[in-house]
């Protein structure tokens, strides 16, 4: 079972930046899919980016060209850089694991959150 733990949130001025972490043990992170999520006040949690287990990234919308996930396998460690930050952006952010599809069969599914880390952007 993969534990997460996160790092990085904080306050910070709209305009700036803040990297997140999220680390992970266990022996198993390279088989994974690997989330951030947040969720603010009064809305539903939704996906900010994702690093597939291939290195394949995806980003909502509202953060593409502001934000970069990556990860390092050798660390078992995801990274969530969050550059040129809105008001907007304040929420929890969630790191979450999930199985590749791929290697289901292999090592089975798996499923995890993090505790959440809180990111505010003052105006």
């Amino acid at each position: 079972q993969v534990q997460l733990v996160e790092s990085g949130g904080g306050l910070v001025q709209a305009g700036g930046s803040l990297r997140l972490s999220c680390a992970a043990s266990g022996s198993t992170f390279s088989f994974n899919d690997m989330d951030w999520y947040r969720q603010a006040p009064g809305n539903q949690r939704e996906l900010v980016a994702r690093v597939d287990s291939d290195g394949t990234t995806n980003y909502a919308d509202s953060v593409k060209g502001r934000f970069t996930i990556s990860r390092d396998n050798a660390k078992a460690t995801v990274y969530l850089q969050m550059n040129s930050l809105k008001p907007e952006d304040t929420a929890v952010y969630y790191c979450h694991a999930r199985r590749s599809p791929v290697f289901i069969s292999l090592v089975g599914a798996y499923d995890d959150w993090g505790q959440g880390t809180q990111v505010t952007v003052s105006s």
